[in-house]
C-alpha cells in the first residue's frame, strides 16, 4: 500500500467535489481547500468520487492547485486509518 512521500511534497487529502473536466475539490491535511488536477493514468483507471482519500502533490508555483496521483480503495483507507497512519485532520469516517 502506498503511502505520501512527504519528501517530494505528497499530502493526504480527501475528494470534496467534482468539478468535471479532470478537476476535483480537495480538502487537503494541512486545512486548504484546493482544486485537483486528475491525471491521465488515474482518469482512465480509476473512479474517484466524492469523500475518497487520496494522495495529492501541492503545485510550487500556485498553491491552491494540486495533482492528484493515487485514490485508495474503501479497504485501503479503513486499514490506515486503523493503524493510525492517517493524521487527525484526516477524518475518512
Amino acid at each position: 500500500m502506498r503511502l505520501p512521500n512527504r519528501r517530494e511534497g505528497e499530502i493526504f487529502a480527501l475528494a470534496e467535489q467534482l468539478m468535471g473536466g479532470s478537476r476535483i475539490q480537495v480538502v487537503c491535511e494541512d486545512g486548504k481547500t484546493r482544486m485537483g488536477r486528475i491525471r491521465g493514468r488515474i482518469k482512465k483507471r480509476k473512479w474517484i468520487r466524492p469523500g475518497d482519500l487520496l494522495i495529492v502533490r501541492p503545485w510550487d508555483f500556485q498553491d491552491d492547485k494540486a495533482d492528484v496521483l493515487y485514490r485508495y480503495t474503501y479497504t485501503e483507507s479503513s486499514n490506515l486509518s486503523r493503524r493510525g497512519k492517517l493524521p487527525d485532520s484526516v477524518n475518512v469516517f
